[in-house]
């Protein structure tokens, strides 16, 4: 239009220097509208959007949380691949194996297809389901169970926790299945969605578990630590009374348990928070709690005793420095996590949490020992926990179908296992000891030196 009107009003001819001049103009003119144009488009398309989004409502109610700078991962923490050496056991034969125990040589678990596993001389066998299929989607899960936290109890029995259905004992070899508390049953008035792990006292009079949360299940663990839901419990169940009560409150997801050697406190890893309370439950510190380790390089999963006399927490996901860790990031920001969840499912979530896998050995009070890494999740992905028997460590290991909650042989998990070589005390001379991971693939031996 621009050029059409200059034609009828100079109808002779134009010097080219004009030319010059109203070329440009028109071409100006002509960018500016086409900017504006495109910047009304982008509007009446992205107002719209906004409006429709914030009336969506979002899953999760997020309050804002604070965490110190992560620690930096050099000297104990100085990453290297001793997971990654590993080899990965029984592929698609356990479907994401969550935690271990041992009798003997005969390894037991629990699995993401609802089932308690026996493995002895290299079979696999099932002892034990809790609920019933299908057991193939997330959907499921209520209704399949999902085995956690598993444990040997004093006479030889296996005692488990299912998230969804409670805490049970199990005779390994006859297979009778004894249901010791109902996850529908109300302790001090608020129902456990997500019992998650136990430890119990030598002579199994006392068992400490956890309930992750009374509002989010299993299955929604990631809406979990992302909204951080301050409902998480420590318990204890008598075996003898019959009796519960709750030991410790306001956990940000609960997750793993430990008894001390001389059994005077629990160890239970709040996830959240990235840090490990302790709480006395015996002798002249009875009813305290404090902290055991707190602003972890991740985020603690289950707490397993070590042979050096410490623990094995096995990170959930890493808090990496140098580097960008997402959680952290989010944690004072609710509202981009609000908006997340409005837009995407955990699934999608899920694929931009890095599979650096992290194993932390700790002392006994409290401090980082060393690490086992596996950078970007090669072999060890997702692992759970480290169980370490007789100088054998095995690593319970949970896989994408742990965290994705699907349940298919592309969602297999398995089990791992590295040798450790320590220094025997006051000599030069070294003993051998193998720490296994449970995740999904085969074993192979790796020098820790």
């Amino acid at each position: 239009m621009a050029v059409s009107w200059l034609v009828f009003r100079c109808p002779r001819e134009v010097p080219s220097q004009h030319i010059t001049h109203t070329a440009p103009r028109g071409n100006s003119f002509s960018g500016r509208v086409f900017r504006v144009t495109f910047l009304m488009l982008a509007v009446s398309f992205t107002v719209p959007l906004l409006g429709a989004m914030m009336l969506l409502d979002s899953p999760i109610d997020p309050q804002p949380l604070s965490f110190k700078e992560p620690p930096l991962l050099h000297g104990v923490l100085q990453p290297n691949t001793k997971l990654r050496q590993a080899e990965r056991l029984f592929e698609n034969q356990l479907v994401g194996p969550e935690s271990i125990t041992n009798i003997g040589d005969v390894i037991f678990t629990g699995t993401a297809d609802g089932r308690v596993i026996k493995i002895e001389n290299g079979e696999v066998d099932t002892i034990a389901r809790f609920g019933s299929g299908p057991c193939k989607t997330r959907d499921d899960e209520p209704t399949c169970g999902r085995p956690l936290g598993i444990r040997v109890g004093p006479n030889g029995t296996l005692f488990v926790v299912d998230a969804y259905k409670g805490l049970f004992e199990v005779n390994p070899w006859t297979r009778e299945v004894k249901l010791l508390l109902s996850s529908d049953i109300p302790i001090e008035g608020r129902k456990m969605s997500f019992v998650n792990d136990l430890t119990i006292t030598r002579d199994g009079r006392k068992i400490y578990f956890t309930d992750s949360s009374s509002k989010w299940q299993r299955r929604d663990f990631l809406l979990l630590v992302m909204e951080g839901t301050d409902d998480g419990r420590l318990l204890e169940y008598d075996t003898e009374t019959k009796e519960v009560k709750v030991l410790l409150d306001q956990l940000r997801f609960a997750n793993g348990v430990q008894l001390s050697p001389d059994e005077d406190f629990v160890l239970v890893a709040e996830l959240t928070m990235a840090r490990i309370r302790r709480v006395y439950v015996s002798g002249l510190m009875k009813g305290g709690v404090d902290l055991f380790a707190e602003n972890l390089p991740g985020f603690p999963d289950n707490i397993r005793p070590s042979s050096s006399g410490g623990y094995w927490v096995c990170m959930s996901s890493i808090r990496p420095n140098p580097g960008f860790s997402m959680l952290d990031f989010l944690s004072e920001r609710p509202y981009i996590k609000r908006m997340i969840f409005k837009l995407f499912s955990q699934e999608t979530v899920m694929k931009f949490v890095p599979r650096y896998s992290l194993a932390l050995e700790l002392s006994s009070s409290g401090t980082i020992q060393r690490s086992l890494h596996d950078p970007d999740g090669q072999v060890a992905t997702y692992i759970s926990e480290a169980h370490e028997h007789d100088g054998v460590a095995s690593s319970a290991h949970a896989l994408i179908s742990l965290i994705s909650g699907e349940r298919s042989p592309e969602s297999s998990g398995g089990l791992i296992s590295v040798t450790l070589l320590r220094p025997a005390l006051c000599s030069n001379s070294r003993t051998e000891s193998k720490t296994g991971f449970s995740l999904g693939g085969a074993t192979r031996i790796v020098s820790d030196e």
